[in-house]
């Protein structure tokens, strides 16, 4: 009798805790959950690579990206960093990492700087928004805000439809960016105007925006401004609208596909 009664003491006592205590929260709860996919293909020069690593980590090591994470409601991002090439390579260079204060995020601009460069074939950009959102999917945080950061010097050739990819994500409330890096004439495998492919066929979501890169020495300032645009929220000042006499020509979202099929054709 003296067990029994015991016995359901002990449970009153779990059901009373269990009432008040707060419910446990399996999430770290973030303004923003960010990943940041890097080309790394065969057509991206090892300067441009390093240069792209460079501006990332100072990025990350500038007081204003520290002032913009604790202008947010919750002062806190998640971040990682990842590197693509073909549909099948993508690899985490930095795993998800919350960033709340200055030895957060030195220690991860350390991580992206301090990581061996590496070159991979072909270019699918839909391979990296596919294996973005799986990440984010993974991330066990809950963001206010999802945002996928691409950079690229080329369009997409391989793997499925980057405008499936995109709109997929898109669906999801994610929100993709680019970064079109530019410093290169055109050649058999690029498109003159890489910005416009972005703007039409990989970016979207709300807020979605681009900043192009054009000559090396923008290489730094650019990827800095993007990522601080998308910590604040906040798109770049558009140029004014210029109205053409004809309409533009609409943007082959195929155009790497079929380069690439044309090279090995002939």
């Amino acid at each position: 009798m003296v067990r029994l009664g015991l016995t359901h003491l002990a449970a009153g006592l779990v059901l009373l805790w269990s009432c008040l205590a707060p419910p446990a929260r399996a999430e770290t709860e973030v303004d923003l959950a960010l990943v940041i996919a890097v080309d790394i293909s065969f057509s991206m020069d090892t300067d441009e690579q390093a240069l792209q690593r460079e501006g990332f980590a100072q990025a990350f090591r500038s007081s204003q990206v520290h002032d913009a994470i604790r202008s947010g409601m919750l002062g806190k991002i998640a971040v990682t960093y990842m590197e693509w090439a073909g549909s099948p390579d993508q690899k985490v260079i930095v795993p998800w990492t919350i960033l709340d204060n200055p030895e957060s995020l030195m220690a991860f601009a350390d991580k992206v700087a301090s990581t061996p460069l590496r070159r991979a074939q072909r270019t699918s950009i839909s391979g990296a928004i596919d294996f973005s959102v799986k990440l984010l999917d993974d991330s066990d945080v809950q963001a206010t805000r999802q945002v996928i950061d691409i950079s690229g010097d080329g369009p997409n050739n391989q793997g499925r439809g980057v405008v499936q990819a995109r709109d997929e994500a898109l669906a999801k409330g994610i929100t993709i960016n680019g970064l079109p890096i530019m410093l290169r004439k055109p050649g058999y495998l690029d498109i003159p105007e890489l910005d416009i492919y972005y703007k039409d066929c990989v970016i979207g979501g709300q807020g979605a925006f681009t900043v192009p890169v054009r000559e090396r020495d923008q290489f730094i300032d650019a990827i800095k401004t993007k990522i601080l645009l998308e910590i604040a929220n906040l798109m770049p000042e558009q140029p004014p609208l210029i109205n053409r006499i004809q309409s533009a020509s609409p943007t082959n979202c195929l155009a790497g596909e079929m380069q690439w099929r044309d090279r090995w054709s002939n």
